[in-house]
């Protein structure tokens, strides 16, 4: 077992990534079910918490079968980060996660998310505000520094142990980096190696198959593994994992009404969860990536995000499940645009 706290996770967990404007109830659940044994909500911000920001108080809900279950917060000022634990400490999750690691503009020009890797005495003084804040094991997710000049990780992960925190998630890339270019993980390993750190160290960063989890797993020792953009709209390389983890063999992938049916899964809950005009819009974002591989699609998900009922979208996928009936398509990445990678707290 793996413990973050009094947290009992598997030996090697896989932990889904809190990614904002993704990450909400209904884009969890389908993780959820398909092996995601720790789970995070979207980012939100301390400021936006102690203001009431009706933005930010939604993200805090999560449904009992989430569990173990972490709220992520972010932001730039001891006070308000301490109070925003406090408030968080309200809902009892099992674990506050703070982002060190968001490299947006917004967030990073409010001194937040990786701008505080910069200044790690303000990093340790925030955390400490959090540990002290809150009764809940407190988490940490960040990058391996500002910029290929100053990865200073090793060093942060030290200070942050020593300020009490359980666990610690390393992106295995600067800020400067964004999203581009190929995660370096040899920093991540060189942390896990630390004889002084006893905590878990969980890594992230490009883990897309169950083939390079595997590698990763062996080449750097990390004690699980952080997936984000590789489970929109395939949410079932959890299970994928684990079972090449397990057996070194390949589980089928799946069907047109698997897909369908996690489609189906995600619309209803999410139009459960913000109602049918807000539930039915943000899904639109999704379609792509389920459908992702299959021939001449563009006609149907060119209708699937034209339609404003719940009825008229299930007309499409029954349609679907027919034309692509015995179909298997290889699995491909999930694509963004540069907007989307922008917003995306990665």
């Amino acid at each position: 077992m793996t413990n973050v706290g009094k947290i009992q996770l598997p030996a090697f967990p896989l932990l889904l990534a809190p990614m904002e404007d993704v990450s909400d109830p209904p884009f969890r659940y389908v993780c959820k079910q398909n092996g995601a044994d720790l789970m995070y909500s979207e980012f939100i911000s301390s400021e936006g918490l102690i203001r009431d920001a009706i933005k930010s108080r939604q993200k805090l809900d999560f449904f009992e079968y989430e569990r173990p279950f972490g709220i992520q917060i972010f932001g730039g000022d001891e006070e308000a980060m301490a109070m925003s634990a406090r408030i968080v400490d309200t809902v009892q999750p099992d674990l506050v996660d703070i982002n060190f690691g968001c490299p947006v503009k917004k967030v990073v020009c409010k001194g937040a998310g990786a701008a505080v890797l910069k200044d790690v005495p303000a990093m340790v003084r925030l955390t400490t505000a959090v540990v002290k804040g809150t009764s809940l094991p407190v988490t940490v997710k960040t990058r391996l520094g500002w910029d290929d000049q100053s990865k200073n990780i090793e060093e942060v992960a030290e200070r942050l142990q020593d300020a009490g925190i359980k666990a610690l998630t390393i992106h295995g890339r600067t800020r400067a980096q964004l999203y581009k270019g190929e995660a370096d993980w040899t920093l991540i390993a060189k942390v896990k190696a630390n004889p002084r750190i006893h905590i878990p160290i969980f890594g992230n960063g490009d883990i897309d198959s169950p083939e390079k989890a595997r590698l990763y797993r062996d080449r750097y020792g990390v004690d699980g593994l952080m997936i984000g953009r590789a489970a929109i709209g395939y949410p079932w390389i959890f299970n994928e994992i684990k079972h090449f983890l397990q057996t070194g063999e390949h589980l089928p992938p799946p069907t047109i009404e698997q897909r369908i049916g996690a489609i189906r899964d995600h619309l209803l809950r999410s139009v459960e969860w913000k109602g049918p005009v807000v539930g039915i819009l943000e899904m639109r974002r999704h379609y792509t990536n389920y459908l992702k591989g299959f021939p001449n699609i563009k006609e149907f998900r060119t209708q699937l995000v034209h339609k404003n009922s719940v009825e008229e979208i299930e007309e499409i996928l029954q349609q679907l499940q027919q034309r692509y009936a015995g179909f298997l398509p290889q699995r491909l990445a999930a694509t963004f645009s540069a907007s989307q990678l922008e917003d995306c707290a990665w």
